[in-house]
């Protein structure tokens, strides 16, 4: 290996040296905070670098930020593996460090890092944004997720991250701990470069629309400008929406599923079928029928499962702030109101608002329609909302109302009552801060602490919590 790669030099007498592998992860981790934060080549370590690859035998594209990690994989397929839960290293049973395995995982890390964290500036175009997304991919694979799993939502505010334990003794990065914030950091690059595009020419060419991959940044500026779009444009633009919509349906959609609705009803005879039989019943109940000469259970009485639920007709009201802060609860909840809309006896009505309030129930069952009637943007003012959910609550005790927004809202008070009026009449109420894949979102301290002191506390998380609260509702 080469002498620059080595920084054993310049120790004092007596001081610990650290060993060649320990240089070379150093040099691999300065090189990555380097060019994160100056995108200037600092030739030293580039080179050095360069040795450190060469040496340990992977192919030197790692160092090369204009090649994306499918291209390197594609290259070298060995090398996909070595991705998969590479940032959530499992520690050596002896309890030991094998400080070869780090410099390899040092170099395969600074390569995912450094194409997802290092975005440049400038004009973006529809194939540099799906290779962004498909380095994300990878990044969230090294980190123990499914790609898109950690954008999910794909919210999230600013900043960066970079990379950790580069120290000499420290272990190879394990950045599992970081990964509620990773989160939104991806979001947040995402949604910067979608900004940088020229969107409308992009959507206008047929083959640059198809090189784009369906996200939340994405979707959110395709609804922002659909009423500016028309022909090829539009028609693309909905295609997006459409995909988008479809992807997110399906996991929500199992997340629903997962829960049972309601208490089994053992009036009703179970169905006499081979899914429904229950093996270990049968079994103990004909224990008796045990032959010990034949070693044979005769079974004169086969036992079923019941299936059949006890349901009751129900009312599930979702308000949703349309307001620019909400737009990705938007999506989110719309898709998830057209999900229960298709559960048997639950009566589900969708009004979305802002200054003004658009009762969107008759297309509740088609979040694609539905979002094509949205109009993101303006101020919020729940009160007009409120004028149309009142209406609807029926029988309050076969009702909830789910309230999403921020709560930032000009006429707190008179709206904070009538909320308050609907939880006394027996209806559950559920005020929910964000419904996100994230889980990140504002809530206005005052109505947190209102409705806190009134019992039913603000929601503001993943939103597999809102589906666990309607499923507990819903039974």
């Amino acid at each position: 290996m080469s002498e620059v790669s080595v920084v054993e030099g310049g120790a004092e007498d007596g001081a610990p040296v650290p060993d060649s592998d320990e240089n070379r992860r150093q040099v691999l981790y300065w090189r990555l905070l380097a060019r994160l934060f100056d995108p200037e080549e600092q030739a030293s370590l580039e080179s050095a670098s360069v040795a450190v690859v060469e040496d340990i035998g992977l192919p030197v594209a790692l160092l090369d930020p204009a090649t994306s990690v499918d291209s390197v994989v594609q290259r070298h397929p060995e090398l996909a593996g070595e991705f998969d839960g590479l940032m959530t290293p499992e520690p050596d049973a002896d309890g030991g460090r094998d400080r070869a395995a780090e410099v390899r995982r040092a170099a395969l890390a600074s390569k995912v890092l450094l194409n997802v964290f290092s975005t440049g500036s400038g004009t973006v175009t529809a194939e540099q944004l799906a290779r962004w997304q498909s380095d994300a991919g990878w990044l969230e694979r090294a980190l123990g997720c499914r790609p898109g799993e950690l954008r999910g939502g794909r919210a999230g505010a600013g900043g960066g991250v970079g990379p950790t334990g580069t120290g000499v003794g420290t272990p190879a990065p394990d950045l599992s701990k970081l990964i509620p914030e990773i989160g939104p950091e991806l979001g947040s690059i995402e949604a910067g470069l979608v900004r940088r595009m020229h969107l409308r020419e992009v959507l206008a060419d047929p083959a640059l629309a198809s090189r784009l991959t369906p996200s939340m940044s994405l979707i959110e500026q395709l609804l922002r400008d659909k009423n500016n779009l028309s022909g090829v444009a539009l028609a693309n633009a909905k295609a997006l929406i459409r995909r988008y919509v479809d992807e997110v349906t399906e996991v929500l959609r199992t997340q629903v599923e997962k829960a049972t609705v309601g208490e089994l009803d053992r009036s009703v005879p179970p169905k006499r079928v081979f899914r429904n039989l229950d093996l270990d019943r049968t079994i103990w109940k004909n224990l008796t029928n045990w032959s010990p000469e034949e070693e044979r259970l005769y079974v004169d009485r086969l036992y079923y499962r019941h299936t059949s639920r006890k349901t009751t007709p129900q009312r599930l009201i979702v308000v949703v702030d349309q307001s620019g802060s909400m737009v990705d609860s938007m999506v989110n909840c719309t898709i998830l109101a057209s999900i229960f809309a298709g559960l048997p006896k639950v009566d589900v009505h969708l009004i979305a608002y802002d200054t003004q309030a658009l009762d969107l129930t008759p297309w509740a069952h088609d979040p694609f329609e539905t979002l094509l009637r949205t109009q993101l943007g303006g101020g919020t003012d729940g009160t007009v909302a409120m004028a149309l959910a009142q209406p609807k609550i029926a029988e309050p005790r076969n009702t909830v109302v789910v309230w999403i927004s921020d709560f930032y809202e000009w006429r707190t008070d008179e709206l904070f009552e009538s909320m308050a009026a609907i939880h006394r009449s027996g209806a559950k109420f559920i005020p929910v801060g964000s419904v996100t894949s994230s889980g990140r979102g504002s809530v206005n301290p005052w109505f947190r602490e209102k409705f806190k002191d009134l019992g039913t506390p603000v929601i503001s998380g993943h939103i597999k919590k809102l589906v666990r609260e309607l499923k507990t509702f819903l039974t």
